[in-house]
């Protein structure tokens, strides 16, 4: 009898605790280890989609006159000349996240593109319109006319919920061959040096992830989406086990900002926040480095008049861990302009809490957008005053004063190495705090330029004429 009764209550007690995501139990017999993914794979993959880009490109010819020295003269060693157009796709993924035809895919998936098309797991096909791009996350969002038809979605989870260990799938559409699942588990949180976006937060997994799935779905195993996958480590152009995806928390603020106008205005900080290394950690008491720490802070900043100052160091964020400078960047970067977080941080082995109140970035001074018109290697820069609004939609972390590149028109700047976002300091050791500066000294140089610019938080001197 006792080996007929084994196996049943083996079914019972298999039956009685179900692997679930989070669960703190794991597999503790065969039956359990022979459970399918196929009900849940039913269930969510009829919400994961195809994207195919379209673009019209020139093919570039070199010059007739190939390397010849004496036609290089007038037209360059690698002057191209015009060819035909010809039209370009590219293949990606995609998760419907309202039944209206709302789409999440990643911005790169998307890029460059004049023509979208979305094929759904029936095959049917459908014209995409682009409703907004994030390059800074690298998501997108993509609307199709489903005709009055509820079309399959998934669920949004929580992203803040996954822990190291969770079982996962990753749904796309790998090198074209058609909707793919694969399996795996979380192998790590918060991975900051992934490279495809400004907020680095990503989720890592070991669930197989190749080219075509970028903009599929990471979900887990209640059938949630908790990421979008968007990158893969590897040197061969395969999966070599290491995929990464955004987290759904933060693709939740980009659905957000589509649905008020398709322009995306985050919560600005105001400040500028570091790592906490170990000497610093063992300063202020901390057993481990931690934290953010506070190292510049305007004025303005909503930081600021919640009462942080310099030095402080942020540990908790509405009531979670931060366990890094870029957790923090990440988590402001969800919230919405109105809402209210609570910040716990350390001054002095002192420990409190500040009530903060998120607002959008200030224009503390008009812009002047002025394009220079003089000759010189200023001709064609388009420049405008600094103020913080400014720094966050170019994307720099400067907010202090000075004049920052907000474009370049047909001119020799483009040639002298000028670039959006350059913040101009010095022309001629003559400080520059405002655009009339920057006309002041064009207006009066002699035809040597000596340049001080920020470029990517770095200083470059840039010298033309005698």
């Amino acid at each position: 009898m006792k080996y007929f009764f084994a196996p049943l209550m083996a079914l019972i007690m298999a039956l009685a605790s179900p692997i679930r995501a989070n669960a703190d139990t794991v597999p503790t017999s065969r039956f359990q280890m022979q459970l399918s993914f196929a009900p849940l794979v039913k269930k969510t993959a009829p919400a994961v989609v195809n994207v195919y880009t379209s673009k019209v490109v020139r093919e570039r010819k070199l010059s007739p006159f190939g390397n010849d020295p004496f036609f290089n003269k007038f037209f360059g060693k690698d002057q191209f000349f015009g060819g035909k157009r010809k039209k370009q796709n590219s293949l990606g993924s995609g998760v419907i996240v309202e039944a209206g035809g709302f789409i999440v895919t990643n911005n790169h998936v998307i890029k460059g593109g004049n023509d979208y098309r979305v094929v759904l797991h029936d095959k049917r096909e459908f014209k995409a319109t682009l409703l907004l791009q994030d390059p800074k996350t690298d998501l997108a969002i993509l609307k199709i006319d489903p005709k009055g038809e509820k079309l399959p979605t998934l669920q949004l989870g929580d992203s803040d919920k996954v822990e190291v260990g969770d079982l996962v799938l990753a749904i796309g559409n790998p090198f074209g061959v058609g909707q793919t699942v694969t399996s795996g588990i979380v192998s790590a949180l918060a991975r900051s040096r992934v490279g495809v976006s400004s907020y680095q937060f990503f989720i890592q997994t070991d669930a197989a992830i190749n080219p075509g799935n970028s903009g599929g779905a990471l979900i887990d195993m209640k059938g949630q989406l908790v990421g979008i996958n968007t990158a893969i480590y590897t040197r061969s152009g395969g999966s070599n086990g290491i995929g990464f995806a955004i987290p759904v928390n933060m693709v939740k603020s980009v659905i957000r900002s589509s649905k008020e106008g398709g322009k995306i205005i985050r919560p600005w900080v105001g400040a500028k926040l570091q790592e906490v290394t170990q000497d610093i950690a063992t300063s202020v008491g901390l057993e481990r480095p931690r934290g953010a720490m506070i190292s510049k802070v305007h004025s303005k900043s909503p930081l600021a008049i919640s009462g942080l100052k310099r030095g402080d160091i942020i540990v908790k964020f509405d009531g979670k861990e931060i366990d890094s400078a870029k957790e923090f960047t990440y988590r402001f970067a969800t919230k919405a302009i109105g809402d209210d977080v609570e910040l716990s941080f350390l001054r002095r082995h002192k420990s409190f809490s500040a009530t903060v109140s998120l607002i959008k970035a200030p224009e503390t001074t008009p812009r002047n957008k002025t394009v220079i018109r003089q000759r010189g290697p200023f001709s064609g820069l388009e420049v405008s005053n600094l103020s913080p609004a400014v720094a966050s939609e170019m994307g720099v972390g400067d907010f202090g004063k000075g004049v920052i590149v907000t474009g370049l028109k047909r001119g020799l700047a483009v040639r002298a190495g000028f670039r959006k976002g350059d913040v101009i300091l010095e022309i001629n050791d003559e400080r520059i705090r405002k655009v009339k500066d920057v006309k002041r000294a064009v207006r009066y140089a002699d035809g040597y330029w000596d340049i001080i610019i920020v470029r990517k938080g770095r200083k470059r001197r840039m010298r033309f004429g005698n």
